[in-house]
């Protein structure tokens, strides 16, 4: 096998229009310019500006702007999933079909060795066109991929109620999908056509089936039976990069954190964030505050101001702000989560459960409490609750509602030392950190991913 060093690989890029599809997809980019290899990223004109920074090897990563055309019904000048209400992504869908030929025309003259793709199930036919070979690379769960496998002829006439049991073969496992409204609705969003008339889950399949081998964001030691198990329903490669979170940076955290989390003890501080998507309804922002404060710890709460409201402060329940003060903050801005999670004084994370949040919190030393969402985000609170047994769920009703009450519960469940789940999760949370940051583990997973990459060439 050739050395992942020598032969140097020309990789284009063509993410889904949303920063939580960019960003890891750069994160990527940066472990294969810093081997050398070259770059080409395809992605909305005016997401350049806000991702440029993140970029460490600008000589091998060049971007290649795409112009998204105004599409009937989306707001104007709206070019990633952050500028369009949950409601109108599938006219975002449209507007990302439509920049094919830009693509096209761009590939075609780069020629890369490989395309990375997500959500364009006709760049695997592009790719085999101009001699490119087309690599479908996930950011979510293999796990939800797995749980979601066709078990029809035809992706598209899979319904709601084929998605509640697992396929044939899916491995002995508690990760699966309950009979909740909640997750069913969820179910229904991607499982509903889009403006194309072809659903979200349509669009990810055939971009599976079609592609000539898939790629996750995983370690084989975190979720090697889902990957297995992907191999072998799809029979084709299945090649892993591990994590690739970037560094922390080298930059201590900001004073005004510090001062504020350096008022309490070791490991009481709970931090809560939900990721810059995640936008809650007035009444449920409010009930999830209302629940910080019945838990009795002190908290620091990063979370996008609500529905309907200008500033995150008017959303604030009556006498909320007087009767945290000094205990509680809550931030409606960005937040350096990966220097927060390593503070001293931070000892749970409240996590959405969103794959790269879902990492940090795994190499953190904090308890977990997971509050999923959206359908790969209850995949993955499934997998670190009722597999891994390193985190808690807080109990949702069957409409979806989180109570004050279960958030309470669930942190206190995992702050309290003289809690049994407390001491089996935090067991179970050391003992799977200890092996996923082994020395060097990262850095072998992506030598062998260049090498099988290399491989896929002869």
């Amino acid at each position: 096998m050739s050395n992942p060093r020598s032969t140097k690989l020309h990789i284009a890029m063509f993410p889904w229009f949303a920063f939580g599809h960019i960003t890891p997809y750069l994160h990527l980019s940066n472990k294969l310019t810093e081997r050398g290899h070259r770059v080409s990223f395809l992605l909305p004109k005016g997401a350049q500006a806000k991702v440029e920074h993140l970029i460490l090897y600008p000589n091998l990563i060049h971007f290649y702007p795409l112009l998204v055309p105004s599409v009937d019904r989306l707001p104007p000048g709206a070019e990633t999933a952050s500028d369009v209400p949950l409601p109108l992504r599938g006219h975002l869908c449209v507007a990302f079909d439509q920049t094919q030929d830009q693509v096209q025309t761009i590939l075609s003259t780069l020629k890369p060795d490989f395309i990375f793709f997500d959500f364009s199930p006709w760049m695997p036919a592009l790719a085999h066109q101009i001699g490119s070979k087309a690599i479908c690379y996930s950011i979510v769960t293999p796990a939800t991929q797995a749980l979601k496998v066709p078990t029809k002829e035809k992706p598209e006439d899979m319904t709601v109620e084929d998605f509640m049991q697992p396929p044939p073969g899916y491995p002995p496992s508690c990760v699966r999908i309950k009979s909740k409204d909640h997750e069913i609705a969820q179910l229904k969003v991607f499982a509903k056509a889009l403006g194309t008339e072809m659903s979200l889950y349509v669009r990810i399949t055939y971009g599976l089936i079609w592609s000539d081998a898939l790629a996750y964001r995983t370690y084989h030691e975190f979720e090697g039976p889902y990957c297995d198990y992907l191999k072998q329903h799809y029979a084709k490669p299945v090649l892993l990069t591990g994590p690739v979170l970037p560094k922390a940076p080298a930059t201590k955290l900001d004073e005004k954190w510090t001062n504020w989390l350096c008022n309490f003890k070791q490991g009481t501080v709970v931090y809560c964030a939900f990721g810059s998507q995640n936008k809650l309804q007035k009444d449920q922002f409010q009930e999830l505050l209302l629940g910080f404060e019945l838990c009795g710890q002190p908290f620091l709460v990063a979370l996008s101001t609500p529905d309907g409201c200008a500033t995150i402060e008017e959303a604030f329940p009556e006498g909320f702000e007087e009767r945290v003060k000094g205990r509680g903050w809550v931030y409606g801005g960005w937040v350096p989560q990966t220097l927060i999670l390593e503070h001293p004084s931070v000892g749970c994370s409240v996590t959405h459960c969103g794959y790269g949040s879902m990492w940090e919190s795994l190499f953190s030393d904090c308890q977990i409490v997971c509050v999923p969402y959206l359908g790969d985000q209850i995949v993955g609170a499934r997998l670190m609750v009722e597999e891994l047994k390193v985190a808690v769920e807080v109990e949702r009703e069957d409409n979806g509602w989180i109570s004050k009450e279960s958030l309470s519960k669930a942190i206190v469940s995992v702050m309290d030392e003289d809690s049994e789940i407390a001491g089996l999760v935090k067991y179970n949370h050391a003992k799977l950190k200890e092996e996923l940051t082994s020395e060097g583990m990262q850095e072998r997973y992506l030598d062998t991913f260049i090498q099988n990459l290399q491989g896929l060439m002869d």
